[in-house]
Order: structure tokens, then C-alpha cells, then sequence
């Protein structure tokens, strides 16, 4: 079973949990559908490609229409590739469910298109702290020096400056998965995820869940030895 799944963030929320209050994102996570594998004999890589949401007929190229009338699914409007494990096998349509996935506790990595904010200014879009308040200042707002008038003579690359700011690929590592209600295929994560509500978002194993798991054994370790 793959460790990853496609989903659409619904909005925040928050939940009680022991009598604290947790803050946490509401994700329809699935059901997905197996639209193709990758082998590592054929394509020198175990993979699996999952298809979510739905997508008219007539809008769908053809050759990706024949993908889906191969797997005897329905045209999705994502397609996304999950990588499997050695000896894990799938099949062609199957469909691949939150609850099969994840459970509580489970750290996740989700990745989403951040909110586009259009052309921002420095100060928003680095969130520089800008000049002082008081009235004996002319500038508030601004960027201030860019450069120098000797060497380089010039406005080095990657500096810092007003610019687009906004819709890009946005990944947040380590977001702990506080619930799972299967009978709505919705995942409740601990936190903020990239993306406005009803954008797509990637669900996968996080790649920092075993270093936590392993900081979690020395703190018992030496909390045991303290």
C-alpha cells in the first residue's frame, strides 16, 4: 500500500483533545483510484500513480483517456505518482482509502500550492521590519539601500526585493495526524497546510518521522538514567 495519498484541503478547524484545544486542518483525503505502476525492471523504480477527482469526458486528452479506460476508472482530474516499497503490489482501479493509509499519530508531509499574493512589497513579501515610526523619519515603508557606489558597482543577484510573491510549491514536514474519519474520507492534521480551501494538496509519510521516533527513544532513555 502506498504511503501517500491525494487530497483537498477543506479549512481549519479545531478539536478537543484531553481538555486542550488543537488546532488543525481539515483535509478530503481520497478515495483515489490506481491509474499505473512503475516497475523497477521497466522503469528503474517502484511507483504507483493515483488519480483524484473527477474530470468531464470531453475535457480529457485522449491519451490520457486511454490510460484511465486501461485501469477501468473514471477521468480524474489529478493524477500524482507515490513511491512503493519492494514487494508491494497494486492493482490496476483499486481504489486506495485514508484509513488504509495513515492513523492517528502518524507523522505526514503535505505539499500544496501556496495563496498567490501578486506583486508584494519588500516589506511584505520578506517581512522586513523598516524604518523607525517616529516623525523624524521621511521613510517608513521602504527598501532602503540596495547596492554601493564602488564595488560591485552593482545590485547583487537574489537580493531581496519587491516581486511576485506567492504560488509556489509549498511542502511542511511533520504534521501529526490527530484524526481519521473514514466514513468521510477526511484526515485532520495538527496545524496549518499550504494552499487556499479547495486547492489540492499531497499527502506522504513524513521524512522526518524516523529522526523524531529516535529523539523520542533517547529522551525516554535518558529521562529512565536521570
Amino acid at each position: 500500500m502506498p504511503k501517500g495519498i491525494i487530497g483537498k484541503k477543506i479549512g481549519m478547524t479545531r478539536v478537543f483533545v484531553n481538555g486542550k484545544v488543537i488546532p488543525v486542518t481539515v483535509i478530503q483525503a481520497g478515495p483515489c483510484n490506481v491509474v499505473y505502476t512503475r516497475t523497477q525492471e521497466k522503469d528503474g523504480y517502484n511507483a504507483v500513480a493515483l488519480a483524484f477527482g473527477e474530470r468531464k469526458e470531453k475535457n480529457t486528452p485522449k491519451p490520457l483517456l486511454a490510460i484511465f479506460k486501461k485501469a477501468n476508472i473514471k477521468p480524474a482530474k489529478v493524477i500524482k505518482e507515490f513511491p512503493l516499497k519492494d514487494g508491494e503490489t497494486v492493482e490496476l482501479g483499486q481504489e486506495i482509502r485514508v484509513e488504509n493509509v495513515f492513523e492517528k499519530g502518524d507523522l505526514v508531509d503535505v505539499t500544496g500550492k501556496s495563496k498567490g499574493r501578486g506583486f508584494a512589497s519588500a516589506m511584505k513579501r520578506w517581512d522586513f521590519a523598516g524604518f523607525p515610526k517616529s516623525h523624524g523619519h521621511r521613510y517608513h515603508r521602504a527598501v532602503g539601500s540596495i547596492g554601493c557606489r564602488t564595488d560591485p558597482g552593482r545590485v547583487w543577484k537574489t537580493k531581496r526585493m519587491a516581486g511576485h510573491y506567492g504560488n509556489e510549491t509549498v511542502t511542511v514536514l511533520g504534521l501529526e495526524v490527530v484524526d481519521i474519519i473514514p466514513e468521510k474520507n477526511v484526515i485532520l492534521v495538527k496545524g496549518s497546510v499550504p494552499g487556499a480551501p479547495n486547492s489540492i494538496v499531497f499527502l506522504k509519510q513524513s521524512v522526518i518521522a524516523d529522526r523524531r521516533k529516535g529523539k523520542l527513544k533517547l529522551a525516554k532513555s535518558k529521562a529512565m538514567y536521570a
